[in-house]
């Protein structure tokens, strides 16, 4: 090895060994936290537990499947993921000397006022290798690689919250989707069940039994349940249309698994502590790396403001025959250095600074939030599966009382004790509380969803 380039190497390493990086250093922001949920029964969360085992049910399973394969959203959120890894790799690049090769020809005339032969023409043939190297003094081109890694994790963190989202929509939809459809069915049993009894007041009414208002309050009753029908196929078509959409399919039917049952939904369920959510929640993780990575540019912004020292060699051969180019005499080399830094740009590299400051204290206040949220989806969740339960209970007293109800008002009505009006009232009673049972059941399925992906649960397989 030449001398020259023996204390080239001895100098790049004492530069890269002694050089720090400028800014703070990252550490996760502190918030303040809770110890434990309002709601929830203590043991380990629910979270841990994979979505095939929380809902047991194939045919939704299936389509979960699907989604996760064939839903455009999170597809672009994976290639938004490669492009970050690319990113990453292409910043840490700059770190290392670039090497780069050449060749050149030409040939020319000299001027007649420059010393030498005045007016000869001669050829110029080189052949040759350089390389050009950023010291990297004060960490900029190191600052620079903490902040792409960290975004390539929040990129990461971004498509998983992708993830959680998708499946939660698709579970949620296809409870909706079974809720309708049971809905339907309540609707269709009461529209026969109406058209029954006004086909027995008509009867009556011809016969001279009861009155014409008597007709007319059965018809407008069974026109009610009539609205109905057509009014819950609308929204099963709107829903397994935007179902379709989250697989990836044009729009078209929905294939239908087990019906809605209460004793599936629990009416608490193991949450964990709240601690868990830092670690387990894609969006509060996104947060965090958002925050590092913005913190490391607080460290760029700080080393634009210092010199920069680039290193360059290169070595090669030229003569001016292309066959003596490989003569020993025909060698060449050159090594050199720049040295180049602000001196005076009317504080536009102290704005800079303060920019990325400000950008910083906006990312930690961020994560922050996104914490503090997470806290409330969670206990949110937790509220609605209890009350639910507490609610759906109620409701299917309603109903039961209601279906009583409804016979001993119809005996007593067949029996000439009370008017047809007592036996229109508790039947409309008694349709309204078998469709709110039904979408309270619908509810709580849909908190049992929110829980687990306020929870963020284990979404992969």
């Amino acid at each position: 090895m030449r001398a020259p380039l023996r204390w080239s190497v001895v100098v790049l390493l004492g530069l890269l060994t002694g050089s720090c990086a400028l800014g703070p250093d990252f550490s996760r922001p502190e918030v303040a936290e809770a110890g434990s949920f309002r709601e929830g029964a203590t043991g380990e969360s629910i979270a841990n537990l994979p979505w095939w085992q929380v809902f047991d049910d194939p045919v939704l399973q299936d389509l979960i499947r699907v989604a996760l394969e064939e839903n455009q959203d999170l597809q672009i959120a994976t290639y938004r993921v490669e492009e970050a890894a690319a990113a990453l790799g292409f910043t840490r690049a700059e770190q290392f000397p670039a090497f780069g090769i050449g060749a050149g020809a030409g040939r020319g005339e000299t001027s007649n006022q420059v010393s030498g032969i005045p007016g000869t023409i001669a050829n110029d043939f080189t052949v040759y290798a350089n390389v050009s190297w950023e010291i990297d003094l004060w960490g900029r081109l190191r600052r620079s690689t903490e902040s792409a890694r960290a975004e390539l994790l929040a990129t990461e963190a971004a498509r998983q919250g992708v993830t959680i989202s998708l499946v939660a929509a698709v579970a949620d939809l296809y409870f909706q989707l079974r809720d309708l459809d049971n809905r339907l069915d309540i609707a269709r049993r009461t529209l026969a069940s109406r058209q029954e009894s006004l086909g027995i007041i008509q009867t009556r009414f011809a016969g001279g039994i009861v009155s014409e208002l008597d007709v007319r309050q059965a018809e407008i009753e069974e026109a009610t349940a009539a609205a109905a029908v057509p009014a819950f196929e609308r929204s099963i078509v709107t829903v397994e249309n935007a179902l379709s959409v989250l697989l990836g399919r044009p729009p078209g039917p929905i294939a239908r698994g087990a019906p809605l049952r209460s004793d599936k939904v629990p009416a608490t369920a193991p949450a964990g502590l709240p601690a868990e959510l830092l670690n387990r929640r894609p969006d509060v993780r996104e947060a965090e790396e958002l925050a590092h990575a913005q913190m490391a540019r607080v460290g760029i912004a700080e080393a634009l403001r210092l010199p920069t020292l680039t290193l360059t060699g290169a070595a090669g051969f030229e003569s001016d025959e292309i066959d003596n180019l490989n003569e020993s005499d025909a060698n060449f080399w050159s090594i050199g250095g720049n040295l180049l830094g602000p001196l005076f740009e009317f504080g536009r590299n102290v704005r800079r600074v303060e920019v990325e400051k400000a950008r910083t204290e906006q990312a930690i206040l961020g994560y922050e939030r996104t914490v503090l949220t997470a806290y409330q989806e969670v206990d949110d969740a937790l509220a609605a599966l209890r009350t639910g339960a507490e609610e759906f209970g109620a409701r299917e007293r309603q109903v039961a009382s209601a279906q009583a109800a409804a016979v001993l008002s119809r005996a007593r009505y067949d029996g000439g004790i009370t008017s047809y009006l007592e036996v229109l009232d508790i039947e409309r009673s008694l349709f309204t509380a078998e469709l709110q049972a039904s979408s309270i059941l619908q509810q709580r399925y849909a908190a049992l969803v929110q829980l687990y992906k306020a929870l963020g649960g284990g979404w992969q397989e």
